[in-house]
């Protein structure tokens, strides 16, 4: 089984200030295609907050792009997943259904260059019943998938066999357990999870604010992991990655899982209007 990623280990930038997205917003959330050596990217369109409207960027491994796509109605995009199909085919898990900007459910798409889509031209899952803010993560080194849902307001985690999701069976989860210890301050804004193993990894943290979280002090971003054997919190760590970028917003986390695994965690830079993107890793 995968083994726990060092969150004290020194971060690596990977991309910095990255001016390559379609929209001029911050990122959301991204994936890696290992296999083709694509990195996906999620933001909200301008405007397409409260209709929950994304744009799913591909792009290759240097940070150029290489198409994109709307997904209207979808979500706030704050995970995202890549999947491989035994016939080669490649799945992107998002959620979608939005209500209020937050999907209802998950669905699985195959990337379109410049094509739109709509919950209407997808198929909606929703896995837990009367669930909100629905968010996918996959781990291609296990085959399974998490959700992230919010039920009567209180946020949790659900972890399934990616085959067994696929075919529709939710009825036997491998986890359920809550959204616990991401940042001391419970106020501050939750940015995106990884599932890596028997580990999911959590960002919470707040753009640079001169009263509240001023450059000077290199930012509130806080990297944590819960066990989803137990829903134990095993480690939570501050990270100064990135600490001196302007704005310095965190938003996503991915692991790649080919060679040794890698914690990638994404930064937003720039001014309002014409947001970059950086990558580091641990």
């Amino acid at each position: 089984m995968a083994e726990r990623i060092d969150l004290t280990a020194p971060a690596v930038r990977w991309l910095r200030e990255k001016a390559t997205l379609r929209e001029p917003t911050v990122l959301q959330s991204f994936a890696f295609d290992e296999v083709h050596r694509h990195l996906y990217v999620l933001q909200l369109t301008r405007g397409g907050r409260a209709a929950g409207d994304l744009c799913l960027n591909r792009l290759d491994l240097k940070g150029n792009r290489l198409g994109h796509m709307y997904l209207k109605g979808f979500g706030h995009g704050v995970s995202m997943g890549v999947q491989h199909s035994a016939d080669g085919t490649v799945w992107i898990w998002t959620e979608t259904d939005a209500v209020n900007g937050y999907g209802r459910g998950v669905t699985r798409f195959r990337f379109a260059p410049g094509a739109t889509r709509t919950p209407r031209d997808v198929k909606v899952r929703h896995p837990v019943e009367g669930s909100r803010t629905n968010q996918p993560a996959v781990c291609p080194a296990t085959g399974r998938i998490a959700v992230r849902y919010r039920l009567r307001g209180t946020p949790r985690y659900r972890v399934w066999d990616l085959a067994a999701f696929t075919a529709r069976d939710y009825a036997d989860p491998l986890a359920d357990l809550a959204q616990t210890g991401a940042h001391p301050d419970p106020d501050v804004p939750f940015q995106g999870f990884a599932l890596h193993g028997d580990h999911l990894y959590q960002l919470a943290g707040s753009a640079y604010h001169l009263r509240t979280n001023p450059p000077a002090g290199h930012g509130d971003t806080h990297l944590s992991c819960l066990d989803i054997r137990t829903g134990e919190l095993l480690a939570r760590h501050r990270t100064r990655a990135a600490y001196s970028l302007d704005h310095r917003e965190p938003e996503g986390l991915a692991v790649r899982h080919t060679g040794t695994p890698r914690l990638y965690i994404g930064f937003a830079s720039g001014e309002e209007g014409a947001r970059r993107f950086s990558l580091y890793y641990k």
